[in-house]
């Protein structure tokens, strides 16, 4: 096996094994602090969850996940790439079997915690930390995320607003779900608990782009160094980040100098600076914030070409 494909192997390892945490920590957020008091929230947990109280618990939230995923799945097969397709069956398989293991013990047990407003907050928190991990290892919790992959196929709507108005419909059906009483009490029990649900989302909705924005900050480093053949050849063998050559002159010593250009992930940061520090103590370092790094190995530019009229 050549490095190039080890590499590549435990790259896929890693992101599966991060995933496959992700979504224990979804399962968990979800059936230990949001199921047991009632509330629905977004994708097709939401709808998992509108099927139990709609049968009185007799199809279980992960069934009714599973199903309109794999229904969603070959809607839009055609549309979804075959990564695509592989992480979300894997996404959607895995998120299925942990929610089933866990959703009935704490369905058949009082909540563990009694209030609910620190319930779906830290249930939100989790969830947020579930899908903000599966994401950044380019995983999909499918669901919402097909759809959204769908619609942007066709339409210039972002992503985030796709997302956003499919959960909150979801949320605003637990107002139709069977209920013994007149208007005015469907209205007194029914909107405590969509507006539970929509808070839920803007927590993890939040706990997600927080996660999501930290891993894809990004950093620019210039470098001076005498052994800058050195860190540039450590660089790219350990950090496996690109690296600039650039001459330049210093106006007081009026010597020729080469200048290292790097960008990186600011998570690599330290990586980075340990690679210099290795070998030259001495080296002139100056680090910055990049508001944004596109092309191979940083982000991918979202904006759409224009198209060129013939005349």
């Amino acid at each position: 096996m050549t490095r190039q494909r080890y590499d590549t192997l435990m790259s896929d390892v890693r992101d599966y094994t991060m995933i496959v945490v992700g979504q224990i920590l979804y399962a968990i957020g979800f059936c230990v602090f949001i199921l047991p008091h009632q509330i629905v929230i977004g994708g097709m947990t939401g709808v998992g969850t509108l099927v139990y109280f709609a049968t009185g618990g007799l199809i279980p939230v992960a069934v009714t996940m599973y199903g309109c995923n794999i229904a969603l799945l070959i809607a839009g097969f055609r549309m979804l790439g075959k990564t695509f397709l592989i992480r979300t069956i894997f996404g959607a398989t895995g998120m299925s079997i942990f929610i089933g293991l866990i959703e009935n013990y704490f369905m058949n047990h009082p909540a563990l915690l009694q209030q609910t407003e620190m319930s779906i907050i830290l249930g939100g928190i989790l969830c947020g930390l579930g899908i903000g991990t599966i994401y950044v290892h380019n995983g999909t919790s499918g669901g919402s995320d097909i759809i959204a992959a769908m619609v942007t196929k066709k339409s210039n709507v972002s992503v985030g607003r796709i997302l956003m108005m499919v959960d909150m419909t979801i949320v605003a059906l637990t107002f139709f779900l069977p209920f013994n009483g007149t208007l005015e009490e469907r209205v007194q029990e029914s909107l405590p608990r969509i507006i539970y649900g929509w808070i839920t989302i803007f927590v993890y909705s939040y706990i997600t782009d927080t996660l999501l924005n930290t891993n894809r900050q990004s950093t620019q480093f210039v470098i001076f160094s005498n052994k800058w053949k050195e860190i540039a050849d450590s660089i790219n063998t350990d950090a496996h980040r690109g690296v600039t050559v650039l001459d330049g002159t210093g106006w007081y010593t009026k010597n020729n100098v080469k200048i290292l250009l790097v960008w990186c992930r600011k998570i690599e940061s330290v990586t980075i600076f340990r690679i210099i520090k290795n070998i030259d103590n001495n080296a002139f370092i100056a680090q910055s914030n990049a508001n944004g790094v596109y092309g191979k190995g940083f982000d991918t530019m979202k904006v759409k070409a224009i198209k060129k009229h013939n005349a």
